[in-house]
Formats: structure tokens, sequence, C-alpha cells
């Protein structure tokens, strides 16, 4: 009986995993520039810790946690989602006592989900958070870095969709009013909807069903009901966002799924390639969150990135445009070939080498099913006089080279 992977356990294949490593690669360094610092967090938390942050509503929460308990009786579960863990990690290691804490992390998240194009049930996230920053231009420098990471990796249709929940101050009468509106529409309205429209009606406004976005189509936005304070705090985030020079786009029905949101949210979304689910990146402001889980209140705010759905928006680049394979015809050729791609390692270009007895037409049919574009032959006839035969096979040329030559020609192909 063959084995195959569990459905939404997905493998990354190599192809992929060279788009996920220069994801990682430049988002390091972006961050880095930016005042962050990396965090390791565990996979497996307490489950308490997220049935206590993302909200009972929440589809996370009713129906797509991996729960279970270990042998020592604890529930257990594995996380959703890097925020919650983040800000556990800042209250228990007392990361408080900085006045701003700038960190990062990534790594697999488990939701019990329907499997789709760049959803798996394994999944990928990239996440930041900013923790101990009230001011409105965190927000938006933090979007802007964001911003920046998606040009510096090629990627190109993009739109940066922004809203304000309001506080726990405006956020109340607002829910209460929308759950009021909600109650005329209740015949037009999914299950979904219709059972979270007490606790948490503001999840109408996100429902992907046509039925919901019909019936919601003229509800009051929440902006016409938050406070002063979130007022000032949403212009001064936007001011900021034009002073960055990011473009961006305020769309009223844009909640967010997690409960703990206050005030900014956004999302990246990818507008082509990806259907329906185009989030490729979404955030916002949790500024009570550190004080609900017992640590100082503290301002907050961050994001995640899908790894899977941004790596589908990438363009496609070949990985082995400087892959040198090296292939060894005749008796004392190895040693040479060894030296050769112990050089060519040496200045950053990746090589092979066939050293099998093969013939020189297997062994070239074999370099252009592995894709490499430089073959460089190594016979009796090289090693006499000294030179490499390269061939180039993207443009279909050969010719003998010196050893100077041949590190010249590679290093060349690389800009």
């Amino acid at each position: 009986m063959s084995i195959t992977a569990i459905r939404g356990f997905n493998d990354i294949l190599p192809n992929e995993c060279s788009k996920w490593a220069k994801i990682e690669a430049e988002a390091r360094r972006v961050f880095a520039l930016h005042g962050f610092l990396e965090i390791r967090l565990p996979i497996v938390e307490r489950a308490e810790l997220f049935l206590r942050t993302i909200g009972e509503t929440t589809d996370i929460v009713e129906k797509q946690m991996y729960l279970f308990k270990d042998n020592g009786g604890d529930s257990l579960a594995l996380r959703p989602e890097g925020t919650a863990s983040a800000v556990r990690a800042y209250i228990e290691h007392k990361l408080y006592e900085s006045p701003v804490t700038r960190i990062f992390y990534s790594g697999p998240m488990f939701r019990y989900e329907r499997p789709q194009k760049g959803r798996y049930r394994q999944f990928y996230q990239l996440g930041a958070e900013v923790l101990g920053d009230a001011g409105p231009f965190s927000d938006a420098e933090t979007i802007a870095m964001l911003a920046s990471l998606f040009t510096n990796i090629g990627i190109k249709g993009v739109s940066v969709n922004v809203n304000s929940l309001g506080c726990e101050e405006c956020r109340p009468s607002y829910k209460a009013m929308l759950s009021e509106f909600l109650s005329a529409k209740t015949g037009s309205l999914c299950d979904n909807c219709k059972r979270r429209m007490d606790k948490n009606p503001l999840r109408a406004l996100d429902c992907k069903s046509e039925h919901c976005i019909e019936a919601t189509k003229d509800t009051p936005s929440i902006r016409e009901h938050l406070c002063t304070g979130c007022k000032e705090h949403f212009s001064g985030a936007l001011n900021a966002l034009d002073a960055l020079g990011v473009s961006y786009e305020i769309n009223p029905r844009m909640v967010r799924g997690l409960d703990y949101y206050t005030r900014t949210t956004f999302e990246v979304i990818a507008t082509e390639g990806l259907g329906s689910q185009n989030a490729i990146a979404a955030g916002g402001r949790y500024d009570n969150l550190v004080k609900e889980l017992g640590g100082p209140q503290t301002p907050c705010f961050g994001f995640a990135i899908g790894m899977e759905r941004l790596a589908l928006t990438m363009p496609e680049k070949s990985d082995t445009a400087r892959t040198a394979h090296i292939i060894t015809m005749g008796d004392g050729t190895l040693k040479t070939a060894m030296e050769a791609a112990a050089t060519i390692r040496g200045h950053g270009v990746p090589a092979t080498i066939d050293a099998s007895s093969a013939s020189l037409k297997s062994k070239m049919k074999k370099a252009d099913r592995i894709g490499s574009r430089f073959v460089i032959i190594i016979g009796e006839d090289e090693l006499k006089e000294g030179l490499f035969s390269l061939k180039d096979m993207t443009a279909g040329t050969q010719e003998r080279v010196t050893r100077e030559a041949l590190l010249e020609k590679l290093a060349d192909s690389g800009k």
C-alpha cells in the first residue's frame, strides 16, 4: 500500500523551497533594518492561551483548533497563529522591561479547515510584532516595512486595505447597533452569522457568503461611530502612510477574524492569481491583549504573512541559472573535477559532479534533465591542455576556457 501525506499537510518541494528561502532571507534583512529581533516560539501551547485570546465565536476556536491532552492530562493545542504565543513569551520573560520591543518569528501553524489553493491545515507564517508603542506612526511604519519587503522580492499587483475597528469605548455601541440592523436581515444570513449575531455581529461584515454580502451591503460603517481618540489615531495612521508613500484603500467591511484587534487593522491583497482567498498578509493593533493575559497595559501592533500564498504570487525564476554540472571523462580527471568544484563553490556558484562510467551522451542528457545551465567537461584532452570545455545549455554554445575565464563566465551569469 502506498503511503501519502495527510490531506492538508503538504510537502514543500525543492523548487518551492528556493522561493521560501528568498522570502525568509529578505524578510530577515528588512526586519533587522527596522530594529526587529527574532524570537523562536514553541509549536505546542496550553489550549487556554488561544481560547482566551482568539475569541470564542471565531471559526478557529469553534472548529479549527487541533486540541489534545498530553500524558499528564494537560489540555494543549497546536498553535493556530503566532501573536498569542509572542505575547505569552513577552509577559513570561518580562520583555516589557524594554520601552518598546520589536520581534519577528516564523514557522508552522495548524488549523483544521477545508484545504484550498494556498491554504493548508499545516501552514507557515512569518510574523512581526511591535509591543509598547501606542502611536499611529508605528502602525504605518510597520505596514510600510511589509510593503517594502514585497517590493524587494518582486511581488506586483497587491493592494493594502485598511480599516479601524474602534476600541472598548466606541465599539460596543456599534456592535449593538449592528446586531439590531442584522436582526432584520436574519432570513438572508448564513447559519454562522445567525449564530454569532449576538456575541460578535462584526463577523457578518467579513463573511464570504454571497447572501450575507448582499444582506449587509448597506450596513453603516464603523468609522461613523468611532470615538474621538480612535478617529484621531486612524487619521494619524493614514497621514503617516501617505508620508511614507504607501498606497492604500479604506475598506470598512474588513474586520479581521480574531477578537483581540482594536483600532487599525489591515490586509495586503493579491489582486490576481489567488481567487477569493487572496490575503497574503494581515494584521493590526491589539492594545489590550497583553493585559488580558496578565501583563502590564501594553499597546501593540503586528502582522503575519501567509508563506504558501505569498510564494504563489512570486515571479517564476529558474534557480539553475548559475548551476555548474561537471562531467568527468577518463582516468585522472576526478581529482581535477573535485578541485574545480571546490573553487566554483567558493565563488558562490552551486556545482555538482558526475563521475559515473556512463557515456558522454548519457551524461549530457542527465545534465539537461536536472536543469543545469552550464556543463563543464573534463576529459583527458582538457587535462593535458589545462583547460575546461564549457557548454552553455541555454545558449547552445561550447568553448574551451581557462580556469579564470570559467569563473568569470559563471560570475557574469548571475548578474
